[in-house]
């Protein structure tokens, strides 16, 4: 019992824990807004496209 005590009082997995659920939210979201995310990138690549063609 006093093991299982010390198990539960221990704090040094949380950190893990907490990271784990960041990247769980994260990868949820970039999955539910895959196509928005996919059609800015795309956008902002074009128009990095064009301004550095207009430099040259």
């Amino acid at each position: 019992m006093r093991t299982w005590r010390e198990f539960l009082n221990e704090e040094s997995a949380n950190g893990v824990v907490e990271v784990i659920l960041i990247l769980v939210v994260l990868i949820g979201v970039v999955v539910i807004f895959r196509k928005q995310l996919q059609s800015l990138v795309g956008d902002l690549m074009d128009s990095v496209t064009r301004k550095a063609k207009a430099v040259e």
